[in-house]
């Protein structure tokens, strides 16, 4: 009997030992990390991530400047490359010399609302009697001699350019240049026009090619006496109204005087 009461008291401070068995470390640790794990976040729906998004930033933190956009692709504004045109002037002269101040004949033709309305003529007597390119124009000195000289001519020539919107030329710097040098050496003003050079034009409204005078005028049955200073003047015109359609191209005009 004394056997068995020890064997049931002995039981029950086993169960009252395991009742009361403190926390073993490895629990008291995983205790410790639950309890200092953060509150999961909120989930914020789209209208709340938007606001928060958009709040306004901390004093002296740096705001990025919005770019103004930019026009690409078809919103982009193209500048035409055809201009319209109603009253121009063709230009030739033929020279004796290699100086570009000795021109011994000169032709202008205006040209207005697509046809011929205007012309005139003159051999011109060059300041030195060496004549160089008689093989090309058939122009001498016995046939200038008593012609007028560039300056005597002015008044005339220049009223021909009254009204014109440009002034076309075949080779036109060529051209320019002879009138710039007659008007300096006349002592009188050039007038103050844009020139539209048909080589240029050839090329780059029709890509005919080559470019000489009579070469184009072949592509376009233009009849002309080559080296003739009114024929030659008259087929540079007509060159020209055949882009009367769609206007002149930019590209074949010269740049400004330097």
């Amino acid at each position: 009997m004394n056997c068995q009461l020890h064997s049931n008291v002995k039981r029950e401070m086993s169960a009252l030992r395991t009742r009361f068995r403190p926390p073993r470390l490895k629990e008291f640790k995983t205790d410790r990390k639950n309890l200092a794990a953060p509150p999961p976040e909120p989930i914020l729906g789209p209208q709340m991530s938007k606001t928060l998004d958009q709040s306004p930033p901390a004093c002296g933190a740096a705001q990025a400047t919005p770019r103004p956009a930019t026009r690409t692709g078809a919103g982009r504004s193209r500048q035409p490359k055809h201009l319209p045109f109603n009253r121009f002037a063709a230009l030739d002269f033929e020279t004796a010399d290699y100086g570009r101040d000795s021109a011994c004949a000169v032709a202008v033709v205006v040209a207005e609302q697509g046809r011929i309305v205007n012309q005139m003529y003159s051999l011109i007597r060059p300041p030195r009697r060496d004549f160089v390119f008689s093989y090309l124009h058939g122009i001498t000195w016995s046939q200038v001699a008593r012609k007028p000289c560039f300056a005597e001519l002015w008044p005339e020539v220049s009223a021909m350019f009254q009204g014109v919107e440009f002034v076309a030329a075949h080779n036109a710097s060529f051209d320019r240049g002879v009138l710039d040098a007659c008007c300096a050496a006349g002592g009188v003003t050039p007038p103050d026009l844009p020139y539209l050079c048909t080589m240029k034009l050839s090329r780059r409204h029709w890509n005919v090619r080559p470019t000489k005078l009579s070469d184009v005028c072949r592509h376009f049955a233009i009849p002309l006496h080559h080296h003739e200073a009114l024929s030659d003047a008259l087929a540079c015109a007509h060159i020209v109204l055949k882009a009367a359609e769609v206007g002149v191209h930019k590209g074949a005009f010269l740049g400004k005087r330097k």
